[in-house]
């Protein structure tokens, strides 16, 4: 008798997502509690496990369909049982292209503009691999033999960025897209046509269409929303990391190994917003109809890169953090937004905002407010620029700093002042410690 695999509960307010991929296919075994399936919600990648062990005999919804909360996806079938044909495959071939029986197996046809020996040897390649769309792009782009590739995403499983280092291994420099022109048979003579006038084109042009994954419109939703709704204006300053840089070159050996952590930019900056915040309240508040929400405490969102966009998971109570739990959080955060690990609870909430553009080489941006929250710090690259001090022009490591906010709730006085107890804290970290 076959088992049905429902959707879980995907968090608070999320009543269905997208079926990203299949992680196994009709006819293959699957043990209890075994990811059978991803989905994309709004905010996070979920992985659907099978209640029992047996055979996965049947999908319901094929890749990219919409599924709501309690829906059955699949039917996991005793140990050994033959599949059934399933309803709605995870990849419906066209019909009158070529489509092949190989060993009673179903294999899809080249699709136009494809080259068939590359798509040969990446099935080859990939036959006993489960790869997410982007993989297969990468793996086909680069040449690269992905059973060969050590995975470091969740249970083992290949990333984009694990065949891309792999490709520029074996390359011995910069990985980039291989293209292979297409081989066709030479034309006789006597059906060559006359020379035609035409502009000059060099290589391929292709285009791709891919269709939005869910976090990226949510992204793009939340963002115009903050556009359309707040009073967005940006105030700039600059801060000399001298102090800081010093700092961690003198305590990062001691601090590394009593906490087991590298000290990092991000629980100085932490700091510095918890301190500030206190002469400033409003930039940790929020607008809700006509009323203006104060909070006590500072939850910080920390905009982290995962592979499917930007993310913001939030590090609770901040201000009552010691840096070691402060660079411990977001370190638990990056690895588990990389490997796509990142539940809805972990971006809940949250009051403040502080991205680090610098790590992508930003010297300068306009951040955007994280609606409800009223402000975000923008941080940037550190490079030595000419300052003057004490009438002398000296070489210091400067960083742009940028706080984007909403003028309906914050003054560009409360603005201007917040930005500076946070200069002046970084310039001089005695004060995160004296709270001054």
């Amino acid at each position: 008798m076959a088992t049905d695999v429902k959707v879980p509960a995907l968090g608070e307010s999320i009543t269905e997502g997208t079926l990203a991929q299949w992680l196994k296919q009709p006819g293959e075994a699957v043990a209890a509690d075994e990811p059978i399936a991803s989905l994309e919600t709004d905010k996070v990648s979920v992985e659907v496990p099978s209640p029992v062990a047996g055979t996965m005999s049947e999908q319901l919804f094929k890749e990219g369909d919409t599924v709501a909360v309690g829906a059955v996806i699949a039917r996991i079938g005793e140990a050994g049982a033959a599949a059934a044909a399933p309803s709605a495959p995870a990849a419906e071939p066209a019909t009158g292209q070529g489509q092949t029986e190989v060993a009673g197996a179903q294999v899809n046809p080249v699709g136009a503009g494809e080259n068939p020996a590359l798509r040969e040897d990446h099935d080859a390649a990939t036959a006993d691999l489960t790869l997410s769309p982007a993989v297969r792009r990468a793996v086909l782009e680069h040449h690269v033999d992905p059973s060969s590739i050590k995975g470091t995403g969740k249970d083992g499983r290949l990333t984009k960025d694990d065949v891309l280092l792999a490709a520029k291994a074996k390359d011995g420099g910069a990985a980039a897209p291989v293209h292979e022109p297409e081989v066709k048979a030479p034309t006789p003579v006597a059906a060559v046509p006359a020379p035609v006038a035409r502009p000059a084109t060099t290589g391929e042009r292709k285009e791709e269409r891919i269709k939005m994954t869910r976090l990226r419109q949510t992204i793009a939703t939340r963002l115009k929303e903050a556009q359309n709704t707040a009073a967005l204006l940006t105030t700039y300053n600059d801060v000399d990391m001298s102090a800081v840089i010093d700092a961690r070159a003198r305590y990062k050996d001691l601090f590394e190994k009593k906490h087991g952590i590298r000290l990092g930019f991000m629980g100085f900056f932490v700091k510095a917003v918890a301190l500030a915040a206190r002469d400033v309240p409003s930039v940790n508040a929020r607008i809700e109809g006509d009323e203006i929400v104060y909070s006590d405490f500072l939850d910080v969102s920390v905009a982290v890169s995962a592979p499917k966009g930007l993310v913001v998971p939030v590090v609770r109570d901040a201000d009552k953090l010691s840096f070691a739990e402060i660079e411990k959080a977001i370190a638990a955060f990056g690895k588990k937004a990389k490997e796509g690990t990142l539940t809805a609870d972990d971006m809940k909430g949250g009051t403040f905002t502080i991205s680090n553009g610098g790590v992508f080489g930003s010297l300068l941006s306009s951040p955007i407010i994280n609606p409800p929250q009223s402000a975000v710090l923008g941080m940037h690259r550190i490079e030595e620029r000419p300052v003057v001090r004490d009438g002398q022009i000296v070489a210091r490591p400067m960083m742009y700093l940028a706080l984007s906010y909403d003028h309906r709730l914050i003054d560009g006085r409360e603005a201007v002042t917040f930005l500076v107890r946070v200069k002046e804290a970084i310039e001089d970290p005695t004060r995160l410690l004296i709270d001054l």
